[in-house]
């Protein structure tokens, strides 16, 4: 199943500056150098580039890396990617991602495509967006933005819990799959919830069930707007920005990309030029079970 130029929606960069990074290390930043922001202008002021962990290193696995690209600031962004079929479900997944950004780009002219380095696929997404909203991005481990959490369940006595307790169906895979459970309640109330569960299946069953309690994190946001989206891509407001999220699937991610930098599993970003204005394009190639 192939398809080509599927809208994921449009960004906006206020700052100048976009930034396509890895999700899952974003709150990481801060402990390796400057601000994402400040990097980001730096490289940005000698045509763009690649932000990586300390600032005196190289590329290393299991950091937090992201590109950054001057963009245009007073018009949305449109953001659209090619796909090919994943490996593990034949599903579409990535294999291009494109965003016009929204200027010309004078090195361009001569057609040849500029490298502005790599980056691996994050098991725990991508965001692009403004580098300066996302300095406030609030990742894996941040406080609830608004107060309120979800609270999934799943696993061998599920139904035996949903009878006890209720909680309905969270769509979180296309086809409405995923756990049950409650959506937006206040903090203290889904941690409660959730110690219920697990203290009825404790002194009940045994093991055999799964309880997570997820705060309304931006990280959270992201995953949540994206499910049952094509390609898990959602949009979500940070800082008065439209900033994009994409998830991926944990097998074809397994499959695919399992390893990331440190088994040399990273895709090229380039600049572009297309009617005169400037892309950026990350390329993931199709799978091959050769290599």
């Amino acid at each position: 199943m192939t398809e080509t130029d599927v809208g994921l929606g449009t960004v906006t960069t206020p700052s100048g500056m976009l930034v396509l990074g890895m999700a899952g290390w974003i709150d990481y930043w801060p402990q390796v150098g400057r601000p994402r922001s400040e990097r980001a202008r730096t490289a940005v002021a000698t045509g763009g580039g690649h932000l990586h962990g300390p600032e005196d290193s190289e590329p290393s696995a299991w950091m937090c890396e992201a590109i950054a690209v001057a963009a245009a600031a007073d018009r949305p962004l449109r953001v659209r990617a090619q796909t090919s079929a994943s490996p593990f479900d034949g599903e579409p997944t990535i294999a291009v991602l494109e965003v016009d950004l929204g200027q010309p780009w004078p090195s361009l002219d001569d057609g040849e495509p500029v490298q502005l380095g790599d980056l691996p696929v994050d098991r725990c997404g991508m965001v692009l967006g403004d580098a300066q909203a996302l300095d406030d991005f609030t990742g894996l481990d941040g406080q609830s933005t608004d107060g309120l959490a979800d609270v999934a369940y799943w696993g061998t006595y599920e139904d035996t819990v949903h009878a006890q307790f209720g909680g309905d169906r969270i769509p979180q895979h296309p086809g409405g799959h995923g756990p049950r459970g409650w959506l937006d309640l206040p903090l203290a109330e889904a941690e409660a919830v959730a110690e219920r569960l697990r203290t009825w299946t404790q002194e009940g069953p045994g093991n055999g069930l799964m309880v997570s309690v997820d705060a309304h994190t931006d990280f959270h946001r992201f995953n949540r707007s994206g499910w049952s989206r094509p390609l898990l891509a959602g949009v979500i407001d940070l800082g008065g920005c439209p900033v994009l999220g994409l998830g991926w699937d944990p097998g074809d991610h397994s499959i695919r990309h399992r390893g990331e930098r440190a088994h040399g599993q990273v895709y090229p970003v380039t600049l572009e030029a297309r009617a005169g204005e400037a892309v950026l394009r990350w390329t993931i190639p199709p799978y091959d079970p050769d290599l």
